[in-house]
């Protein structure tokens, strides 16, 4: 049952995240302005993400073993992934920053050009972070590529060995610290500009609640980089069934969740988006909750 409910409430999240996608390819706009591509940016890799995720969920649920190699492969892609969303999370910051703060130098600062090139940057620097992990993983498995695990496919069963945690912990501390840092001086930097008299209250009250929620959501996605050791330190106390519900409710609201809400975020508050976005959901029926507020 809690299985059910874990892939249930996965799968619409995923569903979300695709209509969005879609929607920032349906129009014009959202392809030449910068928001909305870095938005398009972090929104395609979180959507990776939580569909690798569900295919390691839904073999160790069905406890179909894969070999190693294939499993290195599947964990790899996930991990590739998680450092994509918090450093696309900085880089949205900065943005908000230089819209509510420079708003006359906004369009030079990101235009077409920088936006890509900012892209790049993010996925190069996830590309060295699992380049390092994959010949990591490659003089493990110069054996055991080719044999069937013994266990289902999960990061831990990959990631067994002692300098896995030691560089996870370095890397992850390092990441996130100072990505937080950004979106801190971010958000102070916006609310210093915020009591300006000529500065647009409501645009600036807006990005103020903005990088509030990206300061949330880089703390959840944090949390589920640790979350093994977390259930490492919880299998001590309970039995196992209590930990495969406590695991449940963890990949739901710790991996899947934290990945979902740029889709709420923006799909919800961004009025640009909303009336398309809610009719693309709702497979183009009227929702009347949202629609008629917008007419």
């Amino acid at each position: 049952m809690f299985g059910m409910l874990s892939m249930g409430s996965s799968c619409s999240f995923l569903y979300i995240n695709s209509v969005l996608l879609f929607t920032l390819r349906s129009k014009q706009v959202f392809c030449e302005t910068s928001r909305y591509i870095l938005l398009y940016n972090m929104l395609f890799a979180d959507t990776v993400h939580m569909a690798s995720n569900l295919l390691l969920y839904f073999l160790a649920s069905l406890r179909i073993k894969i070999t190693y190699y294939a499993c290195g492969a599947l964990v790899l892609l996930s991990v590739f992934t998680i450092t994509i969303s918090p450093l696309s999370l900085a880089v949205m910051s900065l943005e908000r920053y230089v819209a509510v703060c420079y708003p006359l130098r906004h369009a030079t600062i990101f235009n077409m050009r920088s936006t890509g090139m900012a892209i790049a940057l993010v996925w190069g620097f996830s590309f060295i972070h699992i380049l390092i992990r994959g010949f990591m993983l490659l003089y493990l498995f110069t054996k055991l590529s080719l044999k069937q695990m013994g266990d289902f496919c999960s990061k831990e069963a990959v990631f067994f060995a002692p300098m896995f945690n030691d560089f996870e912990e370095a890397y992850a501390s390092t990441l996130f610290l100072s990505i937080g840092v950004v979106i801190i001086a971010s958000y102070i930097g916006v609310a210093l500009v915020a009591r300006s008299v000529s500065t647009d209250k409501a645009s600036a009250r807006k990005a103020l609640q903005t990088l509030l929620l990206h300061l949330i959501q880089l703390s959840l996605i944090l949390i589920s980089t640790f979350i093994s050791t977390i259930l490492m330190a919880i299998a001590r106390t309970v039995g196992r069934l209590v930990l495969m519900r406590i695991y449940n409710v963890c990949f739901v609201c710790l991996n899947i969740l934290p990945r979902c809400l740029s889709a709420l975020i923006y799909g919800l508050r961004d009025q640009t988006i909303r009336a398309i976005f809610m009719q693309n959901l709702c497979c183009h029926l009227r929702c009347s909750v949202f629609l008629n507020k917008n007419q």
